[in-house]
């Protein structure tokens, strides 16, 4: 059976990480769009309150494999399950963030290829910071990834995805960018400051942001499990890259507040945690050229459009 656009009605997805900013408005997506979503969580009484359309189940990421009852029916597994790394980083924060990305992943891999009826599709999270500080660099899903901390734990979090394509599944990896959400992420961060009068470029403002609104995020993801051709990396940004100077320009125009006061990048660390800081100093010109090859439409490809959208 499919609906009136040609897509499979009725598919049973299950979802990693269906708590988060990014997990819950995919599992209100998916099944607005009438698929059925079971969700994995560490809290699964909690979750069903937030989330009562999911069905939820148990499961200690980087302790166990989940459970084989929650893969009963599933079609395809979105994998969004990791540690925030908006955070004041040291040695404890950094193995947390690895260890929730890549053992989590190892483990849920184990688990599906354990099953006598296995998914079709592992759909799993990764991110820009892959291609590491990569300056003005046009970058597209076959660039060579970068040397730092994120760098080398994204590339070991989509090795243990990719592991999955042993077992027959098809693989997708989402290289998501800075998602723009009022409600979380960098933007949650830098409004206060720039509602202040107090916001500008952070570091000197010439490293590149490669954005994408939450709702293009979540687009992306929902068109990943759709067309069945598309495998591998998948960078989840916007088509129009821009420097922290000009975000921090476009954020005050919507703002109504002025940009021009320098922020140094250490500054930011010691005020919201190194990772946030990390994640505004380094830059990535990021192009999707995955989505836009293949007919993915952004419902928000221009900033200025964007930040509207978002804060309007």
């Amino acid at each position: 059976m499919t609906d009136p656009n040609g897509r499979p009605e009725g598919r049973r997805i299950l979802v990693t990480g269906g708590t988060g900013l990014i997990g819950s408005a995919l599992c209100n997506a998916l099944i607005d769009r009438g698929d059925s979503v079971v969700g994995l969580s560490r809290n699964p009484d909690r979750a069903s309150k937030s989330l009562p359309r999911v069905e939820w189940h148990g499961w200690e990421a980087v302790r166990e494999r989940p459970p084989r009852e929650a893969f009963d029916g599933v079609d395809t597994v979105i994998n969004l399950a990791g540690e925030p790394i908006n955070q004041r980083w040291n040695d404890d924060v950094r193995e947390r963030i690895a260890r929730s990305r890549i053992k989590a992943t190892k483990n849920l891999v184990a688990k599906i290829a354990a099953l006598d009826e296995r998914p079709k599709t592992l759909i799993s999270g990764s991110a820009i910071g892959y291609y590491g500080d990569r300056g003005d660099e046009l970058l597209y899903e076959d660039a060579e990834p970068g040397d730092d901390f994120l760098a080398d734990v994204v590339v070991r979090w989509e090795e243990a995805a990719r592991t999955a394509e042993d077992h027959g599944l098809r693989v997708v990896t989402i290289r998501s960018g800075h998602v723009l959400d009022p409600r979380g992420g960098l933007l949650k961060e830098l409004l206060l400051p720039f509602k202040m009068g107090v916001g500008g470029p952070i570091a000197g403002g010439s490293q590149y942001m490669s954005w994408i609104h939450r709702d293009d995020e979540v687009g992306i993801l929902l068109w990943a499990t759709e067309n069945e051709s598309i495998a591998g990396p998948v960078n989840a940004t916007a088509p129009n890259p821009v420097t922290n100077k000009e975000f921090s320009k476009a954020l005050g125009r919507e703002l109504g507040r002025p940009a021009i006061v320098p922020l140094p990048g250490f500054a930011l660390d010691i005020v919201k945690g190194s990772g946030v800081g990390h994640a505004a100093r380094e830059g990535q010109r990021v192009f999707p050229k995955m989505a836009t090859s293949n007919g993915y439409e952004f419902k928000q490809p221009e900033l200025a459009g964007a930040l509207a959208n978002l804060l309007g």
